[in-house]
């Protein structure tokens, strides 16, 4: 009787067991959900009518299980040709960013009422009709990545399938041929545009697309660009970042009235600054303790004249200094500290004596503007009433920095380098043309960081003829700044009409 007992209690443990196992591989997956609205606008000069389409969009491995919910926000004109007409997918960067910056900044036609160069943290918060949309040229996909926004590792995801540079750049990729199949839109005119990491993942995306899935691209768009993980840390013990952050300093210190006497064109004073810190300033660094004495001073003369810092803390800090630093020496003596998003934003330093910035005012001066318009809209014009916890910064876990760069055989860079891929792409794609924007008071991707990308992309003369460089007086997301908004939007259009 106790073996016929043990046998029972034993069949019943493996019974359970199996049970378990049964329960935790059947994972249940959230439904995928789109809210379709139908809506008018003037924009551009002309009268659109256009559909809405936001939500999520169920992702799948190789084995068709489901792996992932896409958000996106889709904005489709009605009537004219499909085919005829340009579609154009874009996203912000992060890593971890949703797309709310340039939805609701400068692309859809929904704009948040912000200050700009001020603070719009008190309601009640506003929006408007963005006449500067880019709806009235292409229909438009604001995507939001997984762990962004609403979208999320599901069933057979998880999180490290999504969260490094080329998980990123593959599942991002992937969504946009799903969309592309879904919605008949093959035969489209295809432009993908990206802001800051965007850059990194468009870089990726457009090799990616082209040898993966054989889909060639009319245009890319990069928006404050971060392509290099080389070129974007001063302080890693890497000089370059040093030389290209220079001229953004000398711009940040002529805005805030820092230098005498003050250069009065902008422009003028740029050119200056790069030539000197190409000239003068990148070979000082590289000669390290070997530095003449008398070459050092000339140099420190030129980094207070052109930075406002003193010669003693530049003195002090060997010719280097990284970006917190530099935004809260800036103002010290006034208790302010600028931005890095946009350094012509400054705000009321948290400790006068620290030596790094605690916070950056540009982004808790518009944030919370930017995110009660995008929900308010989201809610009460496109009709989405399943809007959880939107994720503006998500949490993407341990990043994975490491890069397969088309150039080394397959082995992993833990400094990507995706200017290379975009190389690779307009070789291969040589009617495909690029369009970088960039703002002068941009401390996160500077200026000469991207004239740096350019100059160094390994391209005959023909093919860097489709490259385009715009600037702005702005900062990162230049258009918050009303007149780099019309020009956005005017360089914008004219490059997806082939101009």
């Amino acid at each position: 009787m106790k073996r016929i007992i043990a046998l029972a209690f034993l069949l019943s443990l493996i019974s359970n067991s199996f049970a378990e196992e049964e329960k935790g591989n059947d994972k249940e997956v959230p439904e995928a959900k789109q809210y379709v609205t139908e809506h008018s606008a003037r924009i551009g000069g002309r009268n659109l009518q256009y559909t809405v389409t936001a939500g999520t969009m169920l992702m799948k491995n190789d084995k068709d299980e489901p792996i992932a919910l896409m958000g996106f926000t889709a904005y489709v004109a009605k009537g004219g040709n499909k085919k005829e007409r340009p579609i154009m997918f874009a996203y912000n960067g992060g890593p971890g960013s949703a797309s709310i910056w340039l939805h609701m900044g400068i692309l859809g036609p929904q704009r948040a009422v912000v200050t700009d160069a001020g603070f719009t943290t008190n309601g009640p918060y506003k929006r408007v009709l963005n006449e500067y949309s880019i709806i009235d040229e292409v229909d438009l996909v604001m995507i939001d990545p997984v762990g962004t926004g609403f979208a999320k590792p599901v069933g057979e995801g998880k999180g490290e399938d999504f969260w490094g540079v080329d998980q990123d750049i593959k599942s991002v990729s992937e969504f946009i041929v799903q969309y592309l199949t879904e919605n008949a839109r093959w035969a489209s005119p295809k432009y993908v545009l990206g802001e800051s990491y965007g850059g990194i993942r468009t870089g990726g995306v457009a090799y990616y697309l082209l040898t993966n899935h054989m889909v060639a691209l009319n245009g890319v768009i990069l928006v404050s660009p971060f392509m290099e993980m080389a070129t974007g840390f001063a302080g890693m013990g890497i000089d370059l970042p040093h030389v290209l952050h220079l001229p953004t300093f000398a711009a940040t210190a002529r805005y805030h009235g820092a230098l005498h006497p003050h250069p009065e064109d902008l422009r003028a004073f740029m050119n200056e600054v790069r030539d000197f810190a190409y000239n003068e300033y990148s070979p000082a660094l590289l000669l390290g303790s070997k530095l003449p004495d008398a070459q050092r001073q000339a140099v420190l003369a030129k980094l207070s004249q052109y930075t406002g810092l003193s010669e003693d803390y530049w003195d002090k800090a060997n010719l280097r200094i990284n970006t917190g630093r530099f935004v809260k020496e800036l103002m010290r003596n006034t208790g302010t500290t600028t931005g890095r998003i946009d350094s012509r934003f400054s705000g009321h330093m948290i400790n006068r004596v620290g030596e790094t910035m605690e916070y950056d005012p540009m982004l808790s001066a518009i944030g919370p503007g930017f995110l009660a318009s995008f929900m308010d809209y989201y809610q009460n014009d496109l009709e989405v009433t399943d809007v959880g916890n939107y994720a503006v910064f998500g949490n993407v876990g341990d990043w994975d920095w490491r890069h397969a760069q088309p150039d080394l055989g397959g082995f992993k860079s833990p400094f990507p380098n995706t200017s290379i891929d975009l190389t690779y792409a307009m070789k291969q794609n040589p009617s495909m043309r690029v369009l970088m924007q960039q703002g002068y008071y941009d401390l996160a991707t500077p200026h000469l960081a991207t004239e740096y990308y350019i100059e160094h992309m390994d391209l005959p003369d023909e093919l860097r003829d489709n490259i385009t460089l715009e600037y702005y007086e702005a900062g990162h997301m230049m258009y918050i700044h009303e007149p780099s908004m019309v020009k956005f939007k005017e360089d914008l259009a004219r490059f997806v009409n082939g101009g």
